[in-house]
């Protein structure tokens, strides 16, 4: 049976969907992984290495954003880019703790015995 709900926990549940949703697509994901290689990333620079249209990568970065999993600071005419690990901790810890019951309390099917 499933904990009852709570105002928190509905918060928690759609501040995970939305950060789930932030990193669904590889392009997204590959924009975190040059950020996490390259801190302080110039918005030219990832539109280079990502490889996609100037527009397209914008709206990549305006998600992430939006999500909070990126921060952008103004540096003259230029936007520098980082990862801002923080904003994915909910996520992080929700994922950890999707292990399997030690006690056998869940609904996994059992392997069926060879006849």
């Amino acid at each position: 049976m499933l904990a009852d709900s709570s105002p928190l926990a509905d918060m928690d549940d759609q501040r995970l969907a939305d950060l789930a949703k932030s990193l669904a697509h590889p392009a997204r994901i590959r924009i975190l992984r040059l950020l996490l290689a390259t801190p302080g990333c110039i918005g030219g620079d990832i539109v280079d290495a990502v490889g996609l249209a100037q527009s397209t990568v914008s709206e990549h970065l305006r998600i992430l954003k939006s999500a909070r999993v990126i921060t952008g600071e103004i540096s003259g005419p230029r936007v520098c880019y980082a990862l801002n690990p923080e904003a994915l901790s909910l996520l992080a810890g929700f994922v950890a703790s999707l292990n399997l019951p030690a006690n056998d309390a869940c609904c996994v099917p059992l392997p069926k015995a060879a006849p």
